[in-house]
């Protein structure tokens, strides 16, 4: 029984290795984007399948859901993507529609601004040289960060209007 656990684990290890690897095929499409902030993982999902897994820098505050402007917390719950912007000023960015209405009627109750403007983007404009050395900390405001090529891809895979799930 062990021998098979231990199997098991292997083969998902080495699953999760393979698709945070690859490159994401240029005509792929993804679903749903799952997000685990403990983890610092992002996750393009297609039919319950991981088409990518990327790892991310969140915002300094990371623990816990987003409550109110300025807490540089980044949130978690049930979102979309609605609208993109290439010219943002990080490399370029995915717009999260938060806050929803359980954030708002958080925020409304505790009479605070919900805050907004969360986004998935890549670094700073002029800042691309960085790559994956933006990880060693947290860093956003409450943004989910990825490197520039990394942005470029989930872009491309994620179309306006794909549901964005945000765990703890």
């Amino acid at each position: 029984m062990l021998t098979r656990i231990l199997i098991c684990a292997a083969l998902l290890l080495a699953m999760t290795i393979v698709a945070s690897a690859r490159d994401l095929p240029k005509n792929a499409r993804a679903d749903s984007v799952v997000v685990k902030k403990a983890k610092r993982q992002l996750l393009l999902m297609h039919d319950n399948d991981t088409l990518k897994i990327y790892k991310i820098a969140l915002g300094k505050n990371p623990v816990g859901p987003k409550f109110r402007k300025g807490d540089k917390r980044t949130p978690e719950g049930r979102y979309v993507i609605d609208w993109r912007n290439q010219r943002s000023r990080f490399y370029r960015s995915l717009h999260i529609s938060y806050p929803n209405e359980q954030d708002k009627a958080r925020a409304d109750s505790a009479k605070v601004d919900p805050g907004g403007s969360i986004m998935i983007h890549g670094l700073m404009r002029g800042w691309g040289w960085l790559g994956k050395n933006h990880l060693v900390n947290d860093w956003t405001n409450g943004c989910i960060a990825v490197t520039n090529d990394e942005i470029k891809e989930i872009m491309r895979a994620c179309p306006n209007k794909t549901p964005v799930i945000i765990y703890p």
